[in-house]
């Protein structure tokens, strides 16, 4: 059961928008697909078409739950979504507290999920240094850093590359990889950024997500890129992107059909 940390050292890089689309993306050639919300602003959900007013996650309680996958929700065919939920200041301190003080943590939340032959779990990281992200440093199987195609994040590549951002490598299984987004080839800054992480990074690049105007539609209405745009640049991008996944973590990847499930433990 391969597991996936999506993070990035800064806010506003389209991090969970690539985390919703990477899980759709994987789901929709077969593999069996939990994604988790780690981030306190909750936002995950909302890519998923669960209602704004739906609070329910597990941030809440689970520091007396030892067991989070009553919180799963089925958002399609192959398709699971962890929602953090709604905390309060005192609940996310706490969450926070045992994220870094209780060694396993996040393997006795996940325990049952863990469990299941061929589930893949994505991880959605809040930004920046956190104790989420410190958390699941010994727990992931692979690691993504989603940067944007500016001089801002070009500027945080060097304290990446140092470990300066996590205080030590990954484990050592599958890896850290990239991906660049938002990258707008009609402006020189942004095409001159983008071809300095092509050359640097080379095998560590997952690929580039080009600025696309279906991407924020797709937001608005809760659904996936290629289902709003399938001919987009954007799902074009996400698709290669899942592809290049799958094959690092050993998934068969299907024809882009869905598979239907009946629920997370049964196929």
């Amino acid at each position: 059961m391969p597991l996936v940390c999506v993070c990035s050292p800064k806010g506003g890089v389209g991090k969970t928008t690539v985390t919703a689309n990477l899980a759709y993306a994987l789901a929709r050639s077969g593999s069996k697909v939990l994604v988790v919300d780690f981030d306190t602003q909750n936002a995950l959900r909302l890519h998923f078409g669960i209602p704004i007013s739906d609070n329910r996650g597990f941030a809440a309680q689970s520091g007396t739950l030892s067991d989070w996958s009553q919180f799963i929700l089925k958002a399609g065919p192959n398709l699971f979504v962890l929602p953090c939920g709604e905390v309060t200041e005192d609940e996310r301190l706490l969450f926070e507290d045992n994220l870094m003080n209780e060694p396993m943590f996040i393997q006795r939340g996940l325990s049952a999920v863990l469990k299941i032959p061929g589930m893949v779990v994505i991880a959605d990281m809040p930004p920046g240094r956190n104790a989420a992200l410190k958390a699941m440093q010994g727990v992931a199987d692979m690691r993504i850093v989603v940067l944007l195609a500016d001089t801002a994040s070009l500027s945080l590549l060097p304290p990446i590359e140092q470990h300066k951002f996590m205080n030590e490598p990954l484990n050592h299984k599958m890896g850290e990889y990239y991906v660049v987004n938002q990258s707008d080839m009609r402006r020189t800054l942004s095409r001159d950024v983008t071809h300095f992480f092509e050359q640097r990074l080379q095998g560590k690049l997952l690929g580039t997500i080009h600025r696309d105007e279906c991407v924020p539609e797709a937001n608005a209405s809760q659904r996936a890129i290629m289902d709003i745009s399938p001919v987009s640049a954007a799902a074009f991008d996400i698709e290669h992107i899942s592809k290049k996944v799958a094959v690092i973590l050993g998934l068969s990847v299907g024809d882009g059909a869905y598979h239907h499930t009946t629920s997370i433990y049964g196929s």
